[in-house]
């Protein structure tokens, strides 16, 4: 096995990675319309030996010049992940590294104790019935958009929901959410539907959404509302009574880890979603045997980039516990990603050493989001409410 103290870091290359959704991404229940695609800054490491690895950053990076030098072995540990926080932020471009200098993909040199094919959902059925404004689509638009990733290979769909927060009155906009939930349901009456309010209900209000498609076989919830402790426990009696089979799903949006970990050892909550870039891959391997103590499953925030999905889906075949990736539809410029096939609802990850991607080419790098692109959201919000894709 290669010494990764043998290799040092020459050079970090930094750039903006440019990806392109299959069509107009609109609402959730906070935001406006979510663009074509999106933009996220990116590095790679090269290292005195010639080996590259890269992947999209935690948050932002000067010149990395304080790394430069250093030994891989110094920042990063295969059992572990980065070991030392001035990497921090380079903690999927070390990954990536580490599993290309060791000749092993992500998910090996993690322990591979999943399967290499993992299931996966489409996470791109935003609230489309709402637009254009001035002549809105209406509910066909949902279908539409479920019929064009069921034909791309997914299997499963999670919803956006919480109409009434922003764009309708609470009274219609729980009535189109409830339309929408009951009409995907009878397009595809075997498939998992998953729904997201991104916090955009009461407690109340979101029992009363469930109690009228308690008939629907729910995958999960997710988001529902701000986490409460007292709405969760009313949440999942109700569950317990009408629906026991279904997840609830937290801790995308600014989490309070300790909470959430309270929270999941009151039974409270099933499945954590913590980013997978920003939150990070290490801090997910360090988190994974408290969560497989209390008996909670994983599912990474992986929206924006498509290539986020596939970070996902090699923790998920590393840990065995995660019980769906989110997928997040789209083509990203200058990369191949042709290694990982999505096929009947799992996305196949190969063989390859690290990620499996090779660099972006120079080409592919552009100093800004191109119009239409992803961020900025339109911003324009309650006072005080959250933010989130």
């Amino acid at each position: 096995m290669t010494d990764l103290g043998a290799h040092r870091i020459a050079r970090i290359e930094q750039g903006d990675l440019v990806s392109h959704y299959p069509r107009m991404i609109g609402r959730n229940s906070h935001l406006g319309s979510h663009g074509t695609g999106h933009a996220s800054r990116y590095a790679v490491i090269h290292t005195d030996g010639g080996a590259a690895g890269w992947g999209l950053l935690r948050g932002p990076l000067d010149d990395g010049s304080a790394l430069i030098g250093r030994a891989v072995a110094d920042l990063f540990d295969p059992t572990t992940g980065v070991t030392d926080a001035a990497a921090n932020v380079l903690d999927i471009a070390l990954h990536d590294l580490a599993g290309v200098l060791l000749g092993q993909p992500v998910y090996r040199m993690l322990g591979a104790d999943g399967a290499t094919d993992v299931p996966c959902y489409s996470g791109a059925i935003y609230m489309d019935d709402l637009d254009p404004e001035e002549d809105p689509d209406g509910t066909d638009a949902v279908l539409r958009n479920c019929a064009q990733d069921h034909d791309a290979g997914y299997r499963a769909f999670k919803l956006k929901i919480g109409r009434g927060y922003r764009w309708m009155t609470p009274e219609a906009g729980l009535e189109r959410d409830i339309a929408v939930t009951r009409l995907v349901r009878e397009a595809y009456p075997d498939l998992p539907i998953l729904v997201d309010g991104n916090n955009g209900f009461t407690g109340p209000d979101f029992l009363t959404y469930l109690d009228a498609v308690r008939d629907c076989g729910l995958f999960w919830v997710e988001e529902p509302f701000q986490e409460d402790r007292a709405d969760l426990a009313a949440l999942s009696e109700q569950l317990r009574h009408t629906s026991p089979a279904t997840l609830i799903a937290d801790g995308e949006l600014d989490p309070d880890v300790p909470f959430l970990l309270d929270l999941a050892r009151e039974g409270l909550l099933d499945v954590l979603l913590m980013d997978i870039v920003s939150f990070g891959m290490t801090a997910w391997r360090r988190l994974m045997p408290e969560l497989r103590g209390l008996g909670v499953m994983s599912s990474p925030h992986a929206w924006g980039d498509p290539i986020k999905s596939l970070y996902t889906a090699q923790l998920a075949a590393r840990l065995g516990d995660d019980v769906t990736v989110e997928a997040v539809p789209g083509t990203t410029d200058g990369i191949d990603t042709s290694g990982y096939v999505l096929r009947d609802g799992r996305l196949h990850v190969p063989d390859l050493p690290g990620f499996g991607i090779a660099p972006p080419s120079p080409s592919a790098s552009r100093a800004a989001t191109p119009g239409g692109l992803g961020s900025p959201h339109s911003r324009h919000r309650r006072p005080g409410s959250p933010s989130q894709p």
